[in-house]
């Protein structure tokens, strides 16, 4: 498996030329857009890497499937989705358009910013320290990585350049979307986007759900519903507007950032983990694309199959 994957890298790095890296927070504008790497662990606990899978970035949009699941721990599935829909967009990740537009006059689904940040404001705690506190402890437990931390100075470009973000919390806030103070639930955004991880983390995340909700020791932390719920909505929203094409050509459950990730999963036998902070036109990792495309037509790992 290591030299198939390794000739997979090396026959999509080309890619990587073809796009770019994400410009608009501080910090993300210095990836390498040459980089690109994978982790694939199955559940018996084997472990293959090739490429550029050791280098850290920021969850960005990966956190959102991974804040959703305590969300739906913390306040039920009735409520939560009381509040944000599960139908995808047909939007950019960033689009305000449709919150006041669309039918629903709620976000319609928690993948894109206005649903990620409405989910944010369902963590339970008595402040918003102690609730981004809970958020990085879940993330830590399911990627079974402790040292797991915010990456400052993206966090602080976050803040800086989040105006968009903040007027679509203050839209959700005029429309009793979110309770609370609106500050708090963006600080809390921000920082999860901030998160600092590998590719190895990702595939550990996506082991975790393959499994279920289930750790490697056995232990279980979310209920198969919740698992499912997640993986359903990296189905059909996860690859923010190219999420079908996505779907037609790969086929797995994902979910990207414009920090270059890709958690992917194939259900009950592996997690994957991508790197590749080029990026196409809609914020999803070029390289790390054709490299899921290549390898699920190879194992005939898509879902649809």
């Amino acid at each position: 498996m290591k030299s198939f994957l390794e000739g997979v890298i090396n026959r999509n790095k080309y890619m990587c030329e073809l796009g770019k890296v994400a410009d608009y927070i501080p910090g993300l504008s210095t990836a390498n857009k040459s980089h690109l790497g994978i982790c694939i662990i199955d559940t018996s606990g084997e472990i293959v890497i090739a490429g550029d899978a050791d280098i850290k970035f920021t969850l960005q949009s990966i956190s959102k499937p991974l804040t959703l699941m305590l969300a739906l721990l913390d306040r039920g599935e009735k409520y939560v989705f009381s509040k944000v829909g599960m139908e995808p967009s047909g939007d950019a990740f960033n689009s305000i358009r449709k919150l006041e537009t669309g039918r629903m006059r709620k976000p319609f689904n928690p993948m894109i910013n206005a649903g990620a940040i409405e989910v944010c404001s369902m963590i339970k705690g008595k402040d918003s320290s102690e609730k981004f506190e809970r958020v990085l402890n879940f993330i830590r437990l399911i990627s079974e990585n402790n040292n797991l931390k915010v990456n400052e100075d993206i966090y602080s470009g976050e803040k800086e350049t989040g105006n968009k973000n903040r007027s679509m919390a203050y839209f959700l806030k005029g429309e009793g979307l979110i309770t609370g103070d609106v500050e708090d639930v963006l600080d809390i955004y921000f920082k999860q986007c901030s998160i600092e991880v590998t590719a190895i983390d990702l595939a550990k995340i996506g082991l975790f759900l393959a499994r279920g909700g289930v750790l490697k020791n056995g232990d279980r932390i979310v209920s198969e519903h919740i698992a499912t719920i997640a993986k359903t909505l990296m189905t059909t929203c996860g690859m923010y507007d190219g999420s079908g094409e996505f779907a037609i050509k790969v086929g797995i459950p994902s979910k990207s950032g414009v920090g270059g990730g890709i958690l992917s999963v194939i259900p009950g036998k592996m997690g994957v983990g991508i790197f590749g902070p080029s990026l196409d036109l809609k914020g999803n990792s070029i390289g790390g694309i054709a490299v899921l495309e290549e390898i699920a037509e190879n194992f005939k790992f898509s879902i649809f199959n």
